[in-house]
């Protein structure tokens, strides 16, 4: 007589499959492995010593010369399990397109760099200056919302409204602010100024006011070509296989003509631009 059990469901909730979750992991870029890792090492050790927290923590009164470490270290903490998985889950899809997107190096400088120094510095000032506030921040929240912000950016480009009904329309760059404020709803211990810092850099970078942040794609190329780092590190993202490149795919055209004739496709004053049926990214 043989047994029959399902190991993937209970009997009323179903359950992720392994092999699946496995995968994904798999195929993640190594920024994103890397960031992974590290919210996963520092949880872990905040368990065993409780009081990494309070060390890392941002702590607007207590910011100082010899305290500067805590503008970095504030998204790497969180104070339960529920806090770090909530924030794992959705910080990592985030974190791996934006990733593909610019590269790893991209990732690797502004997430240890800028995007923990900019919107710590400004809930910093505003907590120290106007509100007078004692408590400490620490979560990934920072940056989900700095990452949700700068998507809401792209998506408003190409589909400027959300539409209710026929006379209500909702800007597409507003959605963050709205789960912003439904997750301070739900969850009233959440830092609300502190996840609006992160979207208000995270706007910045999507409309392109902060790009400077990023070292330029030549300079990137050098490195990668002179340390060999395609070659030597495993899902790594280069310059070259970014999937949108810095500032996304420009948009093409096609039409008849003597280029399309010759083998080319025809750009502006009939020139041929590239090869039929392709599109063209500029820069490296």
């Amino acid at each position: 007589m043989t047994e029959s059990r399902n190991y993937g469901t209970f009997p009323w909730i179903p359950l992720p499959d392994p092999r699946r979750l496995r995968s994904y992991l798999n195929r993640l870029p190594l920024a994103t492995r890397g960031f992974l890792a590290v919210l996963t090492i520092l949880y872990v050790v905040s368990v065993i010593v409780p009081g990494i927290r309070q060390w890392g923590a941002l702590i607007p009164m207590e910011i100082g010369l010899h305290t500067l470490y805590r503008l970095n270290t504030y998204p790497l903490l969180h104070w339960s399990i529920f806090h770090y998985l909530l924030n794992t889950i959705a910080f990592i899809p985030l974190l791996e397109r934006f990733e593909l997107e610019h590269g790893t190096i991209v990732t690797t400088i502004l997430f240890t760099g800028p995007f923990g120094l900019l919107p710590g510095g400004i809930y910093t000032l505003l907590e120290r200056y106007i509100f007078h506030f004692e408590g400490a921040a620490i979560g990934a929240s920072v940056w989900i919302f700095l990452l949700l912000s700068s998507e809401a950016m792209k998506m408003y480009r190409n589909n400027p409204y959300f539409s209710l009904g026929e006379s209500v329309q909702i800007p597409t760059w507003t959605s963050p602010l709205f789960l912003m404020l439904l997750i301070h709803f739900l969850m009233p211990y959440s830092s609300l100024l502190g996840h609006l810092c992160g979207s208000v850099v995270g706007y910045a970078w999507g409309l392109g006011y902060i790009k400077f942040l990023a070292p330029p794609d030549g300079i990137l190329k050098w490195i990668e070509d002179k340390l060999n780092l395609l070659g030597r590190l495993p899902h790594f993202v280069s310059v070259d296989q970014k999937t949108f490149g810095r500032y996304g795919v420009l948009p093409t055209t096609n039409g008849g003509g003597g280029a399309a004739a010759a083998g080319g496709r025809p750009g502006l004053n009939g020139l041929a631009v590239g090869p039929v049926g392709s599109t063209q990214r500029l820069g490296p």
